[in-house]
């Protein structure tokens, strides 16, 4: 089966794209936003990057930033559009189906392409905030509707999403609750988890801003330092709304206290190796990757729990805590506190989690599960 995937440059499309390899699947890549840059991870795929410019003239990026008006104007003539290259490559490719990953930008934006070729199955992942943050702005619910109905097929990363689209007029068939990147490598990071009585760390989710709600965390610790002496609190992927929080509020500080800014997925998966709680508060999400990450590695989650996503995985008070207000510092605060005190209900969650959902999140288990729904579209396209 021949397989257009159309996607932004992404860790996670990367990650879900690799399940394909050393399949009979033909698979074939557009970079939506063009990073013009080839990745070397998906040698199998054919990629389209480096199409958006026409000519590659000298001095493009001089002339961006000192003539933005006249720059504006030459890359009318110079860039193409997502559409045009689509279609161009359609054509060219003769795809069975066509996979979007995330509807705004790389399945509303190529309806007008879809239409004109009614023929070819249609392929949509719902990743993170794609319907359930969208769903509340009029032109994008518009979109939202016009795109569904045109869907074959979907996948997603919380059923939560599935029931949204079916509600938007969603009639094709859905494929399944998958990790946006596909499942991950349980033995390779296995090696990086503490036991039970060494995790002494509290990791937090640093995001703050339209969506992320960090701060809202680093106000409820402020209230509890006397209880926290014994953890080493670390916030990861800070940005500088909270750094700028915690600065002014004293948090830098403290001895036990630490903000890191980028770090890669390996580091982060360390981190929660030695962390005994870990805390991810934003009022929008799917089902979010570093719930999953603290689950593989031995972590108690306190998390939110925007639309249900979250309780998906997560009872509240069995398995982990539930913030039920993101924007509650106190709520959060009082989960914290109640989490540190209860060192036995953290362990017996953490074997919970370990022994019912991590074998879950294997990557060979979910690829497996990934290729038979790509299987069965082939199914039905031969029948």
């Amino acid at each position: 089966m021949r397989i257009l995937m159309v996607s932004m440059f992404s860790i996670h499309f990367f990650r879900w794209a690799e399940q394909l390899r050393d399949t009979d699947h033909e698979v074939y890549w557009i970079d939506v936003f063009d990073s013009n840059t080839y990745v070397k991870s998906l040698d199998f795929v054919e990629q389209t990057v480096g199409w958006r410019n026409r000519w590659n003239y000298p001095g493009r990026y001089l002339l961006k930033s000192k003539a933005p008006v006249l720059n504006k104007f030459l890359n009318k003539l110079n860039q193409r559009d997502l559409k045009s290259i689509l279609e161009e490559k359609i054509k060219e490719i003769k795809p069975d189906i066509v996979h979007s990953f995330v509807l705004q930008s790389a399945a509303f934006s190529i309806l007008p392409v879809m239409r004109n070729f009614p023929n070819i199955k249609w392929v949509y992942s719902a990743w993170g905030n794609d319907l359930f943050y969208r769903q509340n702005f009029d032109r994008d619910l518009k979109n939202i509707k016009e795109t569904l109905l045109e869907i074959d097929y979907m996948f997603a990363d919380c059923s939560r999403d599935y029931l949204l689209a079916k509600d938007f007029g969603f009639k094709g068939k859905y494929l399944g609750t998958y990790p946006t990147g596909g499942g991950y490598n349980l033995e390779e990071y296995d090696k990086f988890i503490s036991s039970f009585k060494e995790k002494q760390g509290i990791i937090i989710k640093g995001y703050q801003g339209k969506l992320g709600r960090c701060n809202r965390v680093l106000e409820g610790l402020i209230r509890i330092k006397s209880e926290l002496k014994e953890y080493r609190i670390t916030v990861y992927g800070a940005n500088k709304e909270v750094f700028e929080f915690a600065r002014k509020s004293g948090l830098l500080e403290w001895d036990n206290f630490d903000v890191k800014y980028n770090l890669t997925q390996t580091e982060v998966l360390k981190l929660m190796g030695s962390a005994k709680i870990s805390i991810g508060n934003s009022i929008s999400d799917g089902l979010p990757n570093t719930l999953l990450e603290s689950i593989i590695m031995n972590s108690f989650p306190i998390q939110s729990d925007p639309g249900g996503a979250t309780s998906e995985l997560i009872g509240h008070e069995k398995n982990g805590f539930l913030i039920n207000d993101p924007e509650n510092y106190n709520e959060i605060r009082e989960l914290i506190v109640r989490a540190i005190n209860d060192p036995a209900f953290i362990k017996k969650a953490i074997e919970h989690n370990t022994e019912r959902i991590k074998p879950f999140l294997d990557r060979d288990y979910i690829k497996n599960e990934v290729q038979k729904q790509y299987r069965s579209i082939e199914k039905q396209l031969i029948g």
